[in-house]
């Protein structure tokens, strides 16, 4: 099988070889014979009922700097194509909820992945709110007193940016940390969207576990332990990547979200959990495939394409 391949990604000439995702996908679609075209978003166009795109076919090699060589220029119909990535990075914002709205317009013949309709409608931190007892506890508002209150009862809490990724805006308030209302200042500036404030959990210390699943199944874990000094375990921000395994708890959580990821066409994921409790579900742009391989030789990447693959001829 030889698939004509659309990559919606931020600008590949910019990735980091040895660790972005998207990359490693690519590589794997290239191995298997599949013919790969790359376009940023800003480049995403519909006129007279057809969506179209303007970018490159692209070649590629795991050597960075010299990674990526490029076709000639192009705009194509993506109704034309098999396969089209969702994979630019967030923020989830109007821009990012436009493509998906342009893209549901090709996924009668065209497999979307992950499928654009449901990354609208299950943004990273809002679709946990279907798993009440697998989170902890949970406030989204915009009311300062309803923050001060969920701080009383709870002690320690993050407080984050509903829409926000890679660990930017991530606060942890304690008790006594009188820079609540500055802080709700600042991003009544930014923007007119409710923050998200969860009990925090002492145990991310220890590490906040990025598990990775493909249609619904778990396919392995790494740990993300936070710098010292850091309330944030992402790896944007330093947080140190290392071996892990799922415990009882987090194969539980799985089994209990990964049917409800299949049944939306959310074929690649990644699930956040802290000491036994999901605190998000990654479906934008998730990470952490070259971490898993290089610790458990798990090629993620090609149970992707299986699956992808299996579906198509099916």
């Amino acid at each position: 099988m030889s698939l004509n391949v659309a990559l919606q990604m931020d600008p590949i000439e910019d990735v980091a070889v040895d660790a972005d995702s998207t990359f490693k996908i690519a590589l794997e679609a290239e191995a298997r014979g599949h013919r790969l075209f790359q376009y940023t978003v800003d480049r995403l166009t519909y006129l007279g009922g057809t969506v179209s795109a303007t970018g490159r076919p692209v070649t590629l090699r795991p050597e960075q700097g010299s990674h990526v060589d490029f076709g000639d220029w192009a705009t194509v119909d993506l109704a034309e194509f098999d396969v089209v990535w969702l994979r630019q990075d967030p923020p989830f914002d109007m821009g990012y909820v436009t493509s998906t709205h342009l893209l549901d317009r090709i996924t009668g013949t065209t497999f979307v992945v992950n499928d654009p309709f449901w990354v609208r409608n299950c943004p990273e931190k809002l679709m946990v709110l279907d798993f009440p007892d697998l989170t902890p506890e949970t406030l989204i508002t915009r009311d300062i007193d309803a923050i001060r209150s969920f701080r009383d009862t709870h002690g320690d809490i993050i407080v984050k940016p509903l829409y926000g990724n890679g660990g930017a805006g991530v606060f942890h308030l304690r008790p006594d940390d009188p820079n609540l209302s500055s802080l709700m200042e600042q991003f009544a500036g930014i923007n007119r969207e409710p923050v998200i404030a969860q009990r925090y959990l002492p145990a991310v210390t220890q590490g906040d576990k990025r598990i990775i699943l493909v249609d619904g199944e778990p396919i392995g874990a790494i740990n993300r332990v936070p710098a010292k000094g850091e309330a944030r375990s992402n790896m944007h921000v330093g947080g140190r990547p290392e071996k892990t395994a799922l415990t009882d708890r987090e194969k539980e959580i799985c089994a209990v979200i990964g049917p409800v990821l299949r049944e939306k066409g959310l074929l690649f994921t990644g699930i956040d959990v802290i000491d036994g409790w999901l605190t998000e579900i990654n479906v934008t742009s998730p990470t952490g495939l070259q971490e898993l391989e290089r610790f458990d030789g798990v090629n993620g990447a090609a149970l992707i394409w299986d699956a992808i693959e299996r579906k198509l001829v099916g």
